[in-house]
């Protein structure tokens, strides 16, 4: 059995709610972090965190 200490449960969470689509601002309080780019560095482990996100350009009708 593998135990899991509090540093690997809070990334792995983290990593669950930006998949889950929470905004980062939220997951940012929700750790007390005090700037952005703490936080940002959680995003590495999120496997679908940027797969789902959609160009504007792509709806576009060029005539």
């Amino acid at each position: 059995m593998q135990w899991v200490n509090p540093h690997a449960h809070r990334h792995s969470s983290t990593a669950h709610l930006l998949e889950d689509g929470v905004a980062l601002r939220r997951i940012q309080m929700l750790l007390g972090h005090n700037s952005l780019q703490t936080t940002e560095i959680y995003t590495h482990v999120a496997t679908n965190y940027t797969s789902d996100i959609k160009n504007p350009l792509d709806s576009l009708y060029l005539e």
